[in-house]
């Protein structure tokens, strides 16, 4: 009934009553959306707010661990050695685990030990990098590539949201969420009286787009009436085509008689054509068969030639497989040759090498008889010389008892 009501109203004034409903400024609106402190100052808040953001730093890493561990040793220089110490040892671990559970032999107990193995290196990671301070700045230029990373990496966008969320709620004093709570009531009604106005325009378009309906209706009458009058133009234009086809019938007739006499002179310029054409085929006739003639005796040499040349070429051919047999022979009579030659070297190598041993041999002997020669000369020399001496010395001293009895025997 209300609604029928303010259906009968002006437009004017349901626009007025609309804006009746209180309304503040919209610096009064940001000063209850914003809170007013800027700070925690309670320790619970403070405790909610660290554990969200060590959530989010957590799965940041998660979301990027992936990428870490496929070249650890690329991260070497801005992480350092044990971070990427840990990181291959997370990796060993990760991977042992997946073996474990895909193997599906091993037991519950060591199963577990794995995944905590797995999960205690992974918090080792988290310790390490937190303690590393270029490890943000390195985490920020990082991408996530796989799609388990890009899921990782919207569940963190996710946090960072709820974060802002928990923060605003928790800076908002309970006289900020009442005025908070009274803003949106008066949202609402708002929206409501809003959506009552909608609603009956949304009535007066209708009743519009029904009177503007029967305007169209009306207008497509008057097509109508037009189409047929246009019907009869048709008509008329009809009679006026069929005059104009007889006008142009008897043009025609004028234009055939016209085209006649021009048709027979060409007629006659045509024969004289087909004469010169005749005359023409009849001359290259001739040329044809001569040159036709000249063809086949060319073709006649060619074919002559031919055999000539395949005659010598099979002659050629003998003489070329008597001459490769020959070769051939040739061939095996020098290999044997080759091997009775080698044979005579190595027996020709032994007899040189045995002449140059015995000629060695004799070469040593002369120089030894040599020697001995020169040791039998030197020794006689000194022999006789001792003697000369000897005999001198006897002669020079001679005893005189004996000296009748050296001269008897002599």
């Amino acid at each position: 009934m209300m609604g029928s009501k303010s259906d009968d109203l002006p437009l004017e004034q349901r626009l007025s009553d609309a804006s009746t409903i209180p309304n503040k400024t919209k610096a009064d609106l940001l000063k209850t959306i914003n809170p007013s402190r800027k700070t925690l100052s309670s320790r619970e808040a403070k405790l909610i707010l660290g554990v969200l953001d060590e959530c989010i730093n957590q799965i940041e890493i998660a979301s990027l661990l992936r990428t870490l561990l496929n070249c650890p040793e690329a991260f070497l220089p801005s992480l350092g050695e044990e971070v990427v110490r840990a990181l291959k040892e997370h990796q060993r671990l990760e991977e042992k685990y997946q073996a474990m559970v895909l193997d599906g032999s091993e037991q519950k107990e060591q199963l577990s030990k794995s995944a905590k193995a797995v999960q205690d290196s992974f918090r080792n990671i988290v310790r390490l990098l937190r303690a590393t301070p270029t490890a943000r700045e390195v985490l920020k230029g990082i991408e996530a590539n796989t799609g388990g990373e890009i899921i990782s990496q919207k569940l963190r966008d996710g946090l960072c949201e709820l974060r802002e969320v928990v923060l605003e709620r928790l800076l908002t004093t309970p006289a900020e969420e009442r005025e908070l709570r009274e803003m949106m009531l008066e949202v609402s009604l708002r929206h409501s009286a809003n959506q009552e106005l909608i609603d009956s325009l949304d009535k007066e378009v209708a009743t519009a787009i029904k009177a503007k309906d029967t305007e169209i209706s009306m207008l497509n009458n008057e097509v109508h009436q037009l189409r047929r009058s246009l019907h009869q133009m048709e008509n008329g234009l009809e009679e006026f085509v069929v005059r104009t086809q007889q006008d142009a019938e008897k043009q025609s007739q004028s234009d055939k008689k016209t085209s006649e006499g021009k048709r027979a002179r060409l007629q006659q310029e045509a024969n004289q054509l087909r004469a010169q054409l005749n005359n023409v085929i009849a001359a290259n006739r001739e040329r044809e068969l001569e040159l036709r003639k000249k063809k086949y005796k060319e073709e006649t040499e060619i074919e002559n030639l031919i055999q000539k040349y395949d005659a010598e070429m099979g002659e050629k051919q003998t003489e070329l497989e008597e001459m490769t047999r020959m070769h051939e022979k040739d061939k095996t009579e020098l290999k044997e040759l080759e091997e009775l030659f080698a044979v005579m070297d190595l027996e020709y190598s032994q007899i040189m090498e045995e002449r140059r041993e015995a000629q060695e041999k004799r070469e040593q002997q002369e120089k030894e008889r040599e020697m001995q020669s020169q040791a039998a000369t030197i020794i006689q020399a000194h022999w006789r010389g001792f003697c000369v001496r000897k005999a001198k010395k006897a002669s020079a001293k001679p005893k005189k008892g004996k000296k009748g009895k050296g001269k008897k025997g002599k």
